[in-house]
């Protein structure tokens, strides 16, 4: 068997349509584990009517208070009867032979991690999805760059045994998923033709809070590395990317795009130097 776990937090308008698409699989023997991390809105709603309409899907909905992604797949994990682990967000939808191909690897004993590089934009029509590829440097239509290696230290799914092997995830907000890969001491490699969609944010109040979640991390080279990340998002030093990257994309959003990414980038920083709270 194989458990997906999804942690989510205010995910209302999108859960539905990421279950809806695990219903459709056309590999059979998996559960999926959601882990409401605290929710406010009317996550947990949508998800206990999505079990009853989604009738074909072996679904449990696990709470905590809010602790973050990484706590919550920890949760998730730990509850999990599957042999094989993946980890997906709320915010994704899935390819029908998904779940099939991107475990295929691991089923038939190759390999004991792997990730996906078939991750498409879900909402690329909008303005400010395309805006976010352009911030990344992503190829188009695509959210990772044209020479995409094979390895990456994300896991989209592993062996329990590997995950259970190193205690899983060591929570701690922005790359907590990086973790897992850091205490095995080896990445996860591409498993082919796992084709999903994941949403870009597509509003600027949106996009101003992940760059604030973002920004609210340890920095390597410690209050050097802090001042460095305030110079490259202060408003003179975004004011210019912004302009250069909204000529070269001909894409004149993006200037206010990078104004607002930044200066969240910038609070985001400013917040963890003075309370070093992490984000959740």
């Amino acid at each position: 068997m194989i458990s997906v776990i999804i942690p989510t937090y205010n995910e209302e308008d999108v859960i539905s349509d990421c279950l809806l698409s695990l219903s459709k699989q056309s590999f059979k023997d998996f559960e999926v584990i959601v882990v409401d991390d605290g929710s406010v809105d009317n996550s947990k709603i949508k998800i206990q009517n999505s079990k009853i309409q989604f009738k074909n899907l072996k679904l449990i909905l696990l709470g905590q208070d809010h602790k973050g992604a990484g706590n919550a797949r920890n949760l998730g994990a730990k509850h999990a009867n599957g042999d094989i682990l993946v980890f997906v967000d709320a915010d994704m939808t899935f390819d029908k032979n998904f779940i099939k191909m991107l475990a295929k690897p691991i089923i038939t004993g190759k390999l004991k991690g792997v990730f996906s590089k078939e991750e498409h934009v879900s909402n690329w029509s909008n303005v400010w999805s395309r805006c976010w590829n352009i911030n990344e440097g992503w190829e188009d239509k695509k959210r990772h760059p044209k020479k995409y290696p094979d390895y990456q230290p994300v896991f989209r799914a592993i062996l329990k045994s590997e995950f259970n092997k190193v205690g899983g995830f060591t929570p701690g907000g922005y790359d907590d998923d990086w973790s897992l890969s850091k205490k095995l001491g080896y990445e996860a490699f591409f498993s082919p033709k796992a084709v999903f969609f994941h949403k870009n944010p597509e509003g600027l109040k949106e996009i101003f809070n992940h760059a604030k979640w973002v920004g609210k991390r340890q920095y390597k080279l410690g209050l050097l590395g802090y001042l460095i990340g305030l110079i490259r998002s202060s408003f003179p030093v975004s004011l210019f990317i912004g302009f250069v990257k909204s000529v070269l994309s001909f894409n004149f959003y993006f200037l206010i795009f990078k104004l607002v990414y930044d200066f969240g980038i910038f609070v985001g920083i400013i917040n963890f130097m003075f309370t070093k709270k992490g984000a959740k």
